[in-house]
């Protein structure tokens, strides 16, 4: 069985440890946990591992946060993977800090990354693990919020909130996303 996890950002050095990029952070570090190397491909970073006999592909798509959904489309019809096995890890200001919530569809909630996804898909039914960032941001103040840097204290706290959200990606490949819902998103 195979899965495709789509882990959204912004390609380029001044984006890197920016909010928006929580999803390329959250699969390196699940690529360091296994020991394997994101390699340039089509549209995408990308890289695979093996997991209770499940084939897991990763994707970081270099094609720029809001136009994501060329990336995810692209390896979903070259992969061969039914839109239900697939993963799309994205920052999410209206969860606090480190909060993570797994949905199996939904709007895209004004996130550019997911509204490219579902206007390229044609459907807002796939799974989608909202990894919260928080809204302590004065009005008109968002876009530099999502486009900065994480505090100090946030930085300090961010492995543990990465390994749990680790966690649900490998949970969502294992035992299906309604288990993976129904044992993490009430344990925040």
């Amino acid at each position: 069985m195979k899965y495709l996890i789509a882990g959204l950002g912004n390609i380029g050095p001044e984006y890197e440890l920016t909010r928006h990029n929580i999803g390329f952070l959250v699969l390196d570090r699940l690529a360091d946990n296994y020991r394997i190397d994101f390699g340039t491909e089509r549209l995408a970073e990308k890289a695979e591992l093996q997991h209770k006999g499940k084939q897991i592909h990763l994707i970081k798509p270099n094609t720029y946060m809001n136009l994501s959904g060329k990336a995810v489309a692209y390896w979903l019809q070259y992969l061969k993977i039914p839109k239900e096995n697939m993963l799309v890890v994205v920052d999410e200001i209206a969860l606090p800090f480190g909060s993570l919530r797994m949905r199996t569809k939904g709007s895209a909630a004004g996130h550019n990354g997911l509204k490219n996804i579902e206007q390229t898909l044609g459907s807002q039914e796939y799974a989608r693990l909202r990894f919260g960032i928080g809204s302590e941001f004065a009005k008109g103040q968002q876009v530099e919020h999502v486009l900065g840097n994480f505090t100090a204290q946030e930085f300090q706290q961010l492995p543990l909130h990465m390994d749990k959200a680790i966690e649900m990606i490998v949970s969502f490949c294992t035992i299906g996303a309604e288990r993976t819902m129904n044992f993490f998103n009430n344990k925040q």
